[in-house]
């Protein structure tokens, strides 16, 4: 037998932060920044003064999860409007001295050299995420973590080493660091 409950779910938002729910968009601003979601449109979201609102009636455990991953990302909106998240990588080259750049017309990342080979490797960028090559670092911030994370994640992955023995081949470009981890 399911035992269904009301749940509500109440998240306080800091000063400066502006709030707006337009049908299953949940939109904050602070200053500039501006950063939205998409709900689900079964959970009801208001506010209330300066705090957000998730209802359920009649709430079974996938809904419970339901809401705590909007809660999570609605507080993960108002931790990136508040500081920027932030993740390092480290340039690693063992054989072939590579060179990384960036490209802000066309919003790449150029990496040449890589593994000796002619053509350079090209990643893109999101438009809201800043990157910023230091020598042997790279650091990538942005409001939103999902889109910093994507960007790190895209830099790691394109410079994977394939088909020759990762022992031997430890070139790459690698995250060092992520919010709230630091790996050494």
């Amino acid at each position: 037998m399911v035992i269904k409950k009301d749940l509500r779910e109440e998240i306080e938002i800091p000063e400066g932060i502006k709030t707006e729910i337009k049908h299953d968009k949940i939109i904050m601003k602070k200053n500039n920044d501006e950063i939205q979601i998409v709900t689900n449109s079964k959970v009801k979201v208001t506010t209330e003064g300066n705090k957000i609102i998730l209802e359920f009636k009649k709430a079974t455990k996938n809904n419970k999860r339901m809401i705590g991953t909007v809660t999570a990302h609605i507080k993960n909106m108002i931790k990136g409007l508040t500081k920027k998240f932030k993740y390092k990588l480290q340039i690693s080259n063992v054989h072939f001295p590579m060179t990384v750049t960036l490209d802000k017309s066309k919003n790449e990342l150029v990496i040449k050299n890589f593994l000796g080979e002619k053509k350079e490797r090209r990643i893109k960028i999101a438009k809201e995420v800043e990157v910023k090559v230091n020598k042997e670092e790279i650091e990538i911030e942005s409001i939103s973590i999902e889109k910093a994370g994507q960007c790190a994640a895209n830099i790691e992955k394109g410079t994977k080493v394939r088909n020759k023995d990762r022992r031997i081949f430890q070139d790459g470009i690698f995250i060092t660091e992520k919010p709230g981890r630091i790996f050494k």
